[in-house]
């Protein structure tokens, strides 16, 4: 029978490797969990981005690809008794009609500062950018000088 202690050397540094690697993948992992972007739960909500995120594919600028007499401008809201921003919030919770509502989608919180958006928006006749861009690193570098 063969002796344990004489196994060779070169085991005994590929076990200490294979730990040392998953040491490694665990310890990233858990950097990617703590660092990783998500969702800033308990900041305030930004209505147009919310709009831009789940409203704007049937409702692009104020319109409805759907549904034409049922857009998102102040003649067809007022038309369809819709009178403020908190209307145009219970209806994107709940939804009206053969549109859904978005409650669960927009969050605790997240109806109202879009209804005030759209309202705002509303009023306004859609203006051309209604969301601001979204500024990225090289633009602030950029901006610097």
């Amino acid at each position: 029978m063969a002796d344990p202690a004489a196994q060779p050397q070169g085991d005994g540094i590929w076990r200490s490797r294979l730990i040392a690697g998953i040491q490694a993948l665990l310890l990233a992992a858990l950097l990617l969990l703590v660092f990783w972007p998500r969702p800033a739960w308990g900041l305030p909500v930004e209505g147009g981005h919310l709009f831009e995120l789940h409203c704007a594919g049937c409702h692009p600028r104020g319109g409805n690809i759907i549904r034409r007499g049922r857009t998102l401008r102040l003649a067809d809201l007022e038309r369809q008794g819709i009178d403020g921003p908190e209307a145009v919030a219970r209806i994107a919770a709940v939804g009206i009609g053969r549109m859904d509502g978005y409650g669960a989608v927009l969050g605790e919180g997240g109806a109202e500062p879009l209804g005030a958006w759209v309202w705002g928006q509303a009023l306004a006749d859609w203006p051309r950018s209604p969301v601001p861009p979204v500024v990225t690193r090289a633009d602030s570098v950029a901006d610097l000088g």
